[in-house]
């Protein structure tokens, strides 16, 4: 638009208005906004006229700058006690929480966030986890094919290992050197294939017998463990099979046939068999005797299907080991009968802060003796352990017995350690 005078913009029938007028003029403004915005806009009268649809506009601008200031002076102001806290807190977009005016606002669509926490999602996440790792605990590793079938004259059930299908590879090369120990529990005495190198579905036909009588048979279990070979390094376990009933199938009068899939294990399940040992303390004397009564169906450690068991008993006091003392050691064999006392001073007051830790051990010639299980007498020991020992205090100068279970041997990095330490010193 040009630049005109402001002669060109005076009208003879104009006047000035007078404060009545303008009043006039708020009053029939139902907003009260318009004469606000008009006299912040109109300088003079001297001054052009603005368009009707830009003063629309900048009228309607005016209202929704308005309402998000009263929106915005409404909300309750944040505490700055609170400020060092919200500074560690991570910084998260939600838009729920943005002013878009009313424009912007869909009724239809929820008010949704970014960054916050769906509990929905997790708990499906969790329930599939748990699936996994079901499925990852309770998966098949192949099968294995034998046959069971009982000797009436020799009084012994042959068992047969045929062979086995599917087996995982253990090997870089994506194959395993198989192999399976049987066992017919609770007796500990085993048998063993011989090693199939580079196959994942090898083939045994090997047969063993264990006597047993007929009798017997329902209380026994057969254990059958896989294992892949390795030269240079400790066996790696495939898995295992265990037939609870062996009566399942026949009366095992005629050779049974049997296919069973091998279950995912890490390490056998079979028991690591029982100690008896008996304690008497003399308060007098200050005297601890630990006699190394016997042992039963232990674990068998060496090739041949037995194991040469000696006892090793340490006296723990606060943690660290004081003094340890052994029995004599027993060749092939894992029902070892020992009767050796092993006898520690300690004082009345001091028994409250001692225990045994008692070892049964495979002697091996060369290399590392290996431990078959442990077990712990004390106070602060577990179960049969503190009652066992209790019982002793309870029964001053008598000799208590009791069988003990021997459980898989866990050392802890303090424990391991320790015997650093104390190997160093010895």
């Amino acid at each position: 638009v040009p630049w005109r005078t402001k002669a060109h913009f005076r009208s003879p029938s104009l006047s000035p208005q007078s404060p009545v007028t303008m009043a006039t003029e708020k009053v029939k403004d139902p907003l009260g906004s318009m004469g606000f915005l008009e006299a912040a806009v109109k300088i003079s009268h001297t001054s052009p006229d603005i368009p009707t649809d830009v003063q629309l506009s900048m009228r309607e601008h005016f209202l929704r700058r308005t309402q998000r200031m009263q929106r915005q002076t409404t909300e309750p102001a944040s505490s700055t006690r609170h400020n060092s806290f919200k500074r560690h807190l991570p910084r998260q977009m939600q838009v729920g929480s943005l002013d878009l005016g009313n424009d912007y606002v869909d009724k239809d669509e929820k008010p949704t966030s970014i960054g916050r926490i769906q509990p929905e999602l997790y708990q499906q996440k969790t329930l599939d986890s748990e699936d996994s790792s079901k499925n990852g605990s309770s998966k098949n590793c192949g099968r294995i094919n034998f046959s069971l079938k009982y000797d009436y004259e020799n009084e012994a059930l042959l068992v047969n290992i045929l062979k086995a299908v599917d087996l995982p590879a253990k090997d870089l090369c994506g194959t395993s050197d198989p192999y399976v120990k049987i066992y017919l529990l609770p007796d500990r005495k085993k048998f063993q294939t011989r090693v199939h190198r580079k196959t994942l579905n090898p083939t045994f036909n090997e047969s063993f017998q264990f006597p047993v009588p007929y009798d017997e048979l329902a209380a026994r279990k057969l254990h059958m463990s896989v294992f892949d070979f390795d030269r240079f390094s400790r066996h790696d376990m495939i898995g295992e099979v265990v037939l609870e009933n062996l009566f399942e199938t026949s009366d095992l009068s005629r050779e049974t046939n049997i296919w069973r899939d091998i279950d995912y294990a890490t390490s056998e399940s079979v028991d690591l068999g029982e100690i008896m040992f008996s304690l008497c303390y003399l308060p007098t004397a200050g005297r601890l005797t630990l006699t190394v009564i016997k042992c039963r169906n232990l674990k068998a450690m060496d090739i041949t299907g037995y194991s040469d068991p000696y006892v090793k008993v340490s006296l723990i006091c606060d943690g660290r080991r004081l003094k340890k003392k052994k029995t004599s050691i027993k060749k092939n064999t894992l029902n070892p009968t020992y009767n050796e006392a092993i006898i520690f001073d300690i004082p009345p007051d001091s028994m409250d802060h001692v225990s045994l830790h008692i070892s049964v051990m495979d002697y091996d010639l060369v290399g590392h003796n290996e431990i078959i299980g442990v077990m712990r007498v004390g106070c602060n020991a577990e179960g049969l352990g503190r009652d066992h020992w209790n019982e002793m205090l309870a029964y001053p100068r008598k000799p208590i017995a009791h069988w003990h279970p021997l459980l898989e041997s866990k050392k802890s990095e303090k424990e391991v350690s320790l015997g650093l330490e104390s190997f160093l010193k010895n």
